[in-house]
């Protein structure tokens, strides 16, 4: 019987973007395995620090396919950098060997390193701290981007999910080639669905908002580059159109204490520069809700500094939101010509791509369909099927 061990960790967290990509691709894992009849048999254990809403199909003495959660923690539970190393490094290889696993994937870039006979794979989606080492700002985070770096360059295969990330890692990693692949995730399931009217009447109210605002969300981090977004507003309202009002700018993202400075104030920004009646600050928004915050835009902005694929352009796109975003690192992988794009580090051009699309209903609706029908070529399906082939070619 084939074993095969999967870190299904960010099940506990499936707001975040790897969350989002694991239970995606668990889903989709056992949508496929099983609904067809092997020839052997296959055992997937999923490793976790916390149980998760996972829905696994019951195992039978006749199963040929089964599927099994291990659950565990060190007697250490904060949740931070000393519990993920203890955990990553040192408990999960313990249990993956206890288990008898053949082929090991880990979801994300993680410092767990295997012995040479389970054939490890990792979805590697980043390496932003290695790119941006502002992010390493004290000694657990230099230790856990060491030990990141290590375990990636022992595994057997690496799948990255933009050519982007793979020029990154053959550049500043010296990966090989040849042990890694590329394959494009897709958005949760919730992003694809047409949202009712009156969801987004509810959506509306509860954050006070009228449709057909422009929107920027997907985090607060200052590579995000929110303050340009906040800087060329200003100057869209100084510069307004005598034809046209320019629409209020909603910005959502949590302000984390623990990541400051790497975060943009964006509360004190919009005072300083006197918007406050312009600019809603919503901060955290849960996922059930942004795709109604989505569809009721006028347009997503979102000029990234750096993205390993950027998952926020990909969820506008689905909701048919017209897309204005950075001609930088993996974006335009993501929204081909199916957006419009902007210097990143130009004030000035991020606001005239912006007023080129406030000013022009054919250009929104043109921008509106060609962001649908791009959206649609990704699939979880094809990434789930590509890994499942890498795992074959392994075994």
């Amino acid at each position: 019987m084939l074993k095969i061990g999967i870190n299904a960790s960010f099940l506990r967290k499936q707001d975040a973007g790897i969350g989002q990509v694991t239970v995606n691709f668990l889903q989709k894992l056992i949508e496929l395995e099983s609904g067809k009849n092997p020839g052997k048999k296959v055992e997937f254990f999923l490793y976790l620090e916390e149980d998760a809403k996972l829905k696994l199909p019951k195992n039978t003495a006749s199963s040929k396919v089964k599927f099994h959660k291990r659950i565990f923690l060190p007697v250490y539970k904060r949740d931070d950098l000393i519990r993920k190393i203890w955990w990553e490094k040192y408990l999960l290889p313990k249990k993956v060997r206890q288990d008898g696993c053949d082929v090991f994937l880990s979801l994300y870039q993680s410092t767990t390193i295997l012995p040479k006979k389970i054939k490890h794979l990792m979805l590697v989606h980043d390496i932003i701290p290695k790119i941006f080492p502002q992010y390493l700002n004290n000694f657990r985070k230099k230790l856990y981007q060491e030990l990141v770096e290590d375990a990636i360059k022992t595994v057997a295969k690496i799948i990255t999910v933009s050519h982007r990330s793979e020029k990154d890692l053959i550049k500043h990693l010296c990966v090989d080639p040849k042990k890694i692949t590329v394959s494009y995730i897709d958005v949760d399931q919730i992003y694809k669905r047409k949202v009712s009217d009156s969801e987004s009447k509810i959506v509306l109210k509860k954050y006070k908002l009228e449709a057909g605002y422009i929107y920027s969300g997907g985090g607060l981090e200052v590579r995000k580059n929110v303050e340009s977004v906040v800087r060329a507003y200003k100057k869209l309202l100084e510069r307004n159109f005598k034809t046209k009002t320019i629409p209020k700018l909603v910005i959502s993202g949590r302000l984390l204490p623990q990541l400051v400075p790497l975060t943009t104030d964006v509360k004190k920004l919009v005072e300083e520069l006197g918007l406050k009646n312009q600019v809603v600050i919503l901060g955290y928004v849960p996922q059930a809700d942004l795709p109604a915050i989505y569809n009721n835009a006028k347009l997503f902005v979102y000029p990234s500094l750096y993205e390993g694929f950027g998952l926020p352009v990909l969820e506008a796109m689905s909701q048919g939101v017209p897309v204005v975003t950075s001609k930088t690192s993996s974006l335009p992988e993501v929204g081909s010509d199916s957006v419009l794009y902007c210097d990143p580090s130009k004030i000035e051009d991020i606001v005239m791509v912006m007023k080129n699309v406030l000013s022009n209903e054919h250009l929104q609706a043109a921008l509106s369909l060609k962001g649908k029908e791009r959206a649609a070529r990704f699939s979880w399906e094809q990434f789930t099927r590509k890994m499942l082939n890498i795992i074959d070619e392994l075994k």
